[in-house]
């Protein structure tokens, strides 16, 4: 018997994927496992092996298309064998909503024609006296009332005097319709792109994040100075290249465990505070950010982390990251401090609580003892979503942070 094969979500927040590539050809066989195509998620580039044994007997999206999850994309079955009514049936789109007919009495009320009102309608505090007919002409026709004398009952507009008035093309009042203005063109060469699922959801969260979330900053300047000197001496003693943000990503993850308000998420009817601490470091790729996780950060060592890093940023500009290795963290880290970025402050990734923004290493004079000497300083800006994190919080998690990293033994010892 046939299967039909659906758009799998390869993601907690995948809503659609795009084929990039099929490894499969309609006719050819297909075993369980065997890898059949190569679907873009929200976050990766990912493998997905087929379930069933047989035939690839029908291709429902082309590559480079994006359909949403669910979608009918392929079937396996017998060769030969007739999937036709199957295919219809996983294509069925669920039935419209049934609308009620209307009453016999609702019909006759909405049908019947509007009648001229024997009654006034003005009263002491002079209110222009038209029945509703009159009053719906004047307004279709742009007619002001207070220019008509009424023939009617108390001297009541009614609809043959909207028709006399109509009658003098002098007297009428233009209706003046603004045609819309077409969007020029853009001048000179342009491109268009078609907008990647990866860089779709980066618009959805971020925008969810940014405009649900009441974003505040502090910024703070760290003087770098002995960690540079700590970093040189690490350098020498391991063979493990160790990166300014490792030392960070390190430092954060033991502030955190001080500071159990910041390493929190907002859940809606409840805030979750996290005995442990899963690192979200943002990669930068052609496409985007994605956010590879270093759990248990606050367990491991500076040669543990920055192994991770590195590994799981080259998977990251690779396309190669698992759904797992992007998900569960609780807190974040973007560094643009190697792009000589100075300082900048970042959206908070959703549902982290914060996200902490570091800038580069500078080198600035300065008087110590009454001597001038040059130190080196870096900012960090914290940006923190005000329904979980108060000023007087973010504050102190910094001066811890701080602490740290101007005092690095701490992280080795």
């Amino acid at each position: 018997m046939a299967n039909v094969v659906h758009m799998p979500a390869l993601s907690d927040t995948m809503e659609e994927g795009t084929l990039v590539a099929w490894h499969k050809k309609v006719g050819e066989a297909v075993e369980s496992g065997e890898l059949l195509a190569e679907i873009e998620t929200d976050k990766a580039v990912m493998e997905f092996q087929s379930f069933y044994d047989g035939v690839l007997l029908y291709i429902g999206v082309e590559e480079g298309n994006a359909v949403p999850v669910d979608a009918v994309i392929a079937v396996i079955g017998e060769e030969g064998e007739d999937y036709q009514a199957l295919l219809s049936a996983g294509n069925d789109a669920a039935p419209e909503e049934t609308i009620e007919a209307p009453s016999k009495e609702v019909l006759e009320v909405v049908s019947a024609p509007l009648k001229e009102e024997t009654t006034a309608t003005s009263s002491a505090n002079g209110r222009i006296k038209a029945s509703p007919l009159a009053k719906a002409m004047a307004k279709e026709e742009g007619i002001d009332l207070s220019q008509l004398t009424g023939s009617g009952d108390d001297g009541r507009i009614v609809k043959r005097d909207i028709e006399e008035y109509l009658k003098q093309p002098a007297k009428a009042t233009p209706i003046v319709i603004q045609q819309p203005v077409a969007a020029p063109e853009p001048e000179g060469d342009y491109e268009d792109v078609p907008v990647s699922q990866m860089r779709k959801v980066i618009a959805r969260r971020l925008g969810e994040s940014k405009f649900s979330a009441p974003h505040f900053y502090l910024t703070m300047e760290i003087c770098m100075d002995k960690l540079m000197a700590t970093r040189k001496q690490v350098k020498e003693l391991t063979e493990t290249k160790i990166s300014f943000n490792d030392f960070v990503v390190k430092a954060t993850a033991k502030a955190l465990k001080e500071h159990k308000s910041i390493n929190a998420s907002w859940l809606g009817d409840k805030i979750r505070y996290y005995n442990y601490v899963n690192m979200g470091v943002a990669v930068a790729i052609d496409e985007g950010l994605v956010v590879p996780v270093v759990r248990n950060a606050d367990t491991k060592a500076l040669s543990q982390i920055a192994t991770e890093i590195r590994e799981l940023a080259g998977k990251a500009r690779d396309r190669k990251l698992t759904p797992d290795e992007m998900s569960g963290n609780t807190f974040t880290i973007s560094n643009l401090g190697m792009f000589g970025i100075d300082e900048f402050t970042a959206i908070i990734n959703s549902p982290d609580a914060c996200i902490l923004a570091v800038g580069a290493i500078n080198p600035r004079l300065v008087m110590v003892d009454g001597e001038v000497k040059e130190s080196h300083f870096m900012k960090v800006t914290l940006s923190c979503d005000h329904r979980v994190v108060d000023g007087a919080s973010g504050a102190k998690f910094l001066q811890t942070l701080k602490s740290i990293l101007e005092e690095p033994m701490r992280l080795i010892i």
